[in-house]
Parts: structure tokens; sequence; C-alpha cells
């Protein structure tokens, strides 16, 4: 398992919780939290580990800093849900063959 440093306290532009939306890690903008793929069913895909879960891990917690992720899943699009607890959101962080994040549910 990896973790991440704490994450930085802050509020969204819309007033909700640090979270909401995303800072840095996002060129230096606010932009609302991108949502989980249109495809995306929960318990779906293949566990994948080396290389491939460390670059998709260090993506989602670059984006989402703080968590804890315990496994990385390779969806049927191509892309890895990487499972982050530990944290009240986002639980799921989707990365794409890139290893850039395109989305988070909880």
């Amino acid at each position: 398992m990896r973790t991440a440093a704490p994450a930085r306290g802050g509020s969204s532009a819309r007033g909700g919780r640090a979270g909401d939306c995303l800072g840095d890690a996002w060129s230096g903008e606010l932009y609302p939290r991108p949502a989980s793929p249109a495809s995306y069913k929960q318990g779906t895909g293949t566990i994948v580990s080396g290389a491939t879960a460390s670059k998709a891990t260090e993506a989602a917690l670059a984006a989402y800093p703080g968590g804890v992720v315990d496994r990385v899943m390779r969806l049927n699009n191509g892309e890895y849900e990487v499972h982050n607890i530990g944290v009240s959101w986002p639980h799921h962080i989707f990365v794409n063959q890139d290893f850039k994040v395109v989305g988070a549910d909880s």
C-alpha cells in the first residue's frame, strides 16, 4: 500500500468541502471534480501490479493526496481504477492509459 502526504486545506470555488474541486494538480486552476467513466461498473476489472500499478497510484495520489491505495484495477475500457481508502472522498480514482487522472467517485 502507498500513502501520500496529508491533503492541503481549502475549499472549492463553489463553496463546497475540500476535494470538491481540484487545485494545483490541474494546472494551478480550479476545475469541478471529474466524474467516473460512463461505462464504469463497480466490482469489474482485473487487478494489476508492478510498474503499471505504481504509475497509476502516483497519478491518483498527486491529484487527490491523503489517502491509501490498496489496489489498482484495469477496466474493460483500458483505464485504471485506483481504489483509495482512508479518505471520505474520492474512493475510486480513474486514470487513463497515459496515467492522467480522468475521473473520481465515491
